[in-house]
């Protein structure tokens, strides 16, 4: 039994208390009642965003041995930020699988499927934390995408403050969500000698879904918000 564990199921019932909650704390505007969940959801998923991507930087600044060895090596909490993301993860997989259909969702049902196995294995194995820690750095775009989708249900699409966020949405995507994947595939090829197979078979499958999907929603974006 992994203390981590617990960590995630509280993760997990705070995330859900927090989501039943914000419809009374961030009320919807008249244009998001028709979708109150979807509401909910999003602001939970930005509460998450925001809490988790302020300590990753910094730690690879103070504890710059993590460059040098992602497997066993990770600074005091890493450990725990990374069960927390667990729980959130399970959270929202719940959230969408109860309240959106299946042909809606299954995107993101995948995607989420793949990263709670991944964090999963170094919660419970307590191994590959820092590489977990890389991965949450894109957590600092999600924060972006998170808010365009809140401002899209506000219907303030025609507003400076939607396309400032356009724009930093655009530029943190490409540094903290192509890049970080791109530097997270060359460290698994460049060690595969050093990585178990069952591992780096998990790791290589991961970043072979990861990367054609958020080549796709950068796609989208930029048809979207740049060349309507």
């Amino acid at each position: 039994f992994s203390p981590g564990l617990l960590v995630v199921a509280g993760s997990f019932a705070a995330f859900r208390l927090l989501n039943r909650e914000l419809e009374r704390l961030v009320p919807p505007p008249p244009s998001a009642r028709r979708n109150r969940w979807k509401w909910r959801n999003i602001w939970t998923s930005l509460a998450h965003s925001s809490a988790t991507h302020n300590p990753s930087p910094p730690r690879f600044c103070l504890h710059p041995e993590l460059s040098e060895d992602l497997v066993g090596t990770y600074p005091p909490g890493a450990h725990s930020l990374v069960a927390v993301s667990v729980g959130y993860f399970l959270e929202d997989f719940v959230d969408m699988l109860c309240n959106q259909k299946l042909h809606q969702s299954w995107e993101l049902l995948f995607h989420h499927s793949v990263v709670i196995v991944c964090f999963s294995i170094a919660v419970l194995l307590h191994q590959y934390v820092g590489f977990a820690l890389v991965a949450l750095l894109v957590e600092i775009n999600s924060i972006f995408l998170h808010l365009r989708q809140i401002l899209l249900m506000a219907n303030l699409v025609h507003t400076t403050c939607y396309r400032l966020n356009s724009i930093i949405n655009l530029g943190t995507y490409v540094v903290f969500r192509i890049a970080t994947l791109a530097w997270m595939a060359r460290w698994l090829f460049l060690n595969r000698q050093n990585v178990p197979l069952a591992t780096y078979a998990v790791g290589t499958v991961g970043m072979a879904i990861m990367t054609p999907m958020n080549i796709i929603l950068l796609y989208r974006l930029l048809r979207s918000d740049f060349f309507k």
